[in-house]
């Protein structure tokens, strides 16, 4: 690997803002597999039942919904109760079902990677110096060099620094984002729509997002999380400050600005250009607008925010990847990147990898996608699928019937705006060749505005003065929260859970393996022995790239227990010699169950030693 990477300040910053931690969907697919029908082929079903109910009996359940939502309504007008009410609930609920999803593990190279990155910052630096013999600990979404660290942007891995601090468990943090998320999309909505449907908004992201997600169901999903909370800071201030200048909504602004330049700078960008050239549009001839030399004395403490934040993620930068202008990401992209980011760019020439695992990641892996969008022909379907993944993920298909008033959204004046957003988004993941819905999370707000907007609209929709329209909404709803158990009752009966991480919850005798646990447990047991351990992982060349097993906390020389990869006896053997107060092990994640033995057979490390002339060979 290059020891220094030459880029331009404006290739590394294109480069770096635009950059994707690049998941394989085939963790999150929705289709049947060995372990039952997914949920969200039930949830289709019933969609489809209840949409129909409510022609057949168009006036279902209409007393007690009526006395639901003169209490729904009541609460709603409290505005910070009802926002504080929706943070709570996310995080009791979420509290509450741990004996059904438990504590998530790491188990993808995202999820160690930012467990990395908030190890680091929990011991106070911001990068950690090139291990020696670093080949071995080599791996996917990592750097080593210029220094050990994470490839990611840094705004998560903060967060989760501060539950490693905090709690002693960095999801704990993870959690506490869950709720500010779900409290501030409740908030945000409040300036856009009238305070029942702002509530109703944030008790859907409670029920869609803040409780089965990979988002909060997952280490490396919090992201979404974090970059969602951005988004809905920067949405919610917006109307507020052109309402009133207040101070607090110039902060709100700037830090959630500064969340989404440390967590998804590339959608975030496209977010906050049109809401700069909206504040622009409005100090220039805006009707409410105070004098310039008011809106000075407001914007000073939210620019001095932005200046900060920059100047802190240049040093991060530079401490981290050598200069303050090579962001995260391109030095990991200069080495071991085949395919681009951009649909029309060609792919990359293959570079020299060190391990076959690695190689199978970049060049099939990510180049198979990246060849999948590379035509028109395959560009088409491809755009479709974008659509089709954020529409399933915010809505799935229990808020799929409000979408038939989409034209009528369209019209309405005060949802431009959003519209506009939205617009900016899909130009922006048009031409990028990957995504996940955690990409989508800055517009979290603007999905869930409009949608609640079809719904206020379908409401009022009454053929034959017959309120079908109105109970299409109310069983909506309802199916949303009967979803809940369903969800809580996947995993005991072998159901696929709606996005949730099953890449490694397998078959067994005792039914499904929670992600990353025979990990976890090998390492709990080698840190119970006495003395430091080593572990040497040895894969099948069939083994899938996702499911890694060689990564270290930010001190590697100081852990317990060492993972790194099994290169041949000769590279073996001077591992051996650089950590000789370590007993070494060898496992095989491949095998079932996974074989853990030490390391040379009978610990005779002389075996590994070769022969020298004139010996017995």
């Amino acid at each position: 690997m290059a020891e220094s990477v030459c880029w331009t300040a404006k290739s590394n910053l294109l480069r770096g803002i635009i950059a994707t931690p690049k998941w394989n969907l085939n963790r999150l697919t929705m289709s049947s597999s060995e372990h039952g029908l997914p949920l969200l082929l039930i949830e289709s079903g019933f969609t489809a039942i209840f949409m129909g109910l409510s022609f057949v009996f168009p006036s279902l359940g209409s007393a007690w919904f009526t006395h639901i939502e003169r209490w729904f309504s009541r609460l709603a007008h409290r505005k910070h109760l009802a926002v504080t009410s929706v943070g709570l609930s996310a995080l009791l609920l979420r509290w509450a079902i741990l004996p059904f999803f438990p504590i998530p593990l790491p188990f993808i190279p995202n999820d160690f990677s930012f467990l990395l990155a908030a190890d680091t910052f929990a011991h106070g630096r911001l990068a950690n110096p090139t291990p020696a013999m670093w080949t071995h600990f080599e791996n996917l979404h990592i750097t080593m060099w210029p220094s050990y660290t994470s490839i990611f942007f840094p705004g998560y891995g903060l967060v989760l620094a501060a539950g490693q601090v905090l709690f002693g468990n960095p999801w704990f943090a993870s959690l506490c984002v869950d709720a500010l998320m779900c409290a501030a999309i409740c908030w945000a909505l409040q300036g856009w729509l009238p305070p029942k449907w702002a509530l109703l908004g944030g008790l859907i992201a409670v029920l869609r997002i803040g409780l089965f997600t990979y988002w909060i169901n997952s280490i490396s999903g919090g992201a979404g999380l974090l970059a969602a909370l951005g988004g809905a800071l920067v949405l919610g201030s917006l109307p507020r400050l052109m309402n009133a200048v207040k101070f607090r909504h110039g902060v709100f602004m700037a830090l959630g600005i500064s969340i989404l330049a440390l967590t998804r700078p590339y959608e975030g960008l496209f977010l906050c250009i049109p809401v700069a050239a909206l504040l622009i549009r409005w100090v220039w001839k805006g009707r409410n607008r105070p004098s310039y030399a008011v809106l000075i004395k407001k914007a000073a403490i939210p620019l001095a925010i932005l200046t900060a934040t920059l100047a802190w993620f240049g040093y991060y930068n530079c401490k981290a990847f050598g200069s303050p202008t090579t962001l995260p990401y391109t030095v990991d992209w200069t080495e071991y990147a085949i395919a681009p980011h951009f649909v029309w760019q060609s792919a990359h020439p293959e570079p020299h990898y060190r391990h076959a695992l690695m190689r199978h990641f970049y060049s099939e892996n990510e180049l198979n996608q990246y060849k999948a969008v590379h035509s028109v022909s395959g560009f088409i379907p491809a755009t479709l699928s974008k659509v089709m993944l954020a529409t399933l993920f915010f809505a799935g298909f229990a808020l799929l019937p409000p979408l038939i008033m989409v034209r009528r959204v369209l019209l309405d004046r005060r949802m431009r705006f959003l519209i506009l957003c939205l617009c900016s988004l899909a130009a922006a993941i048009s031409i990028v060749v990957f995504l996940d819905p955690h990409y989508l999370a800055p517009f979290t707000v603007a999905f869930y505005a409009l949608g609640l907007q079809a719904m206020r609209h379908l409401r009022l929709w009454a053929p034959d003065r017959s309120p079908i329209g109105k109970t299409m909404v109310r069983l909506s709803i309802t199916l949303c929260v009967l979803m809940v158990p369903m969800e809580l009752l996947a995993r005991p009966v072998h159901f696929q859970a709606i996005w949730q991480p099953n890449q490694q919850q397998l078959a067994s005798t005792d039914g499904p393996v929670q992600a990353g646990s025979e990990r976890a447990e090998i390492e709990s047991r080698l840190a119970s022995l006495p003395g430091k351990q080593l572990v040497f992982v040895r894969y099948l060349p069939s083994h899938n790239p996702i499911d890694d097993w060689i990564y270290n906390a930010a001190d590697i020389n100081s852990s317990k227990v060492i993972w790194a990869w099994d290169m041949g006896p000769a590279s073996n053997l001077k591992l051996l010699d650089h950590y000789r107060d370590r007993k070494a092990w060898l496992v095989e994640p491949d095998t079932k169950p996974v074989t853990l033995i030490p390391y040379p057979a009978h610990g005779d490390r002389s075996t590994l030693r070769p022969a020298t002339p004139g010996s017995r060979s």
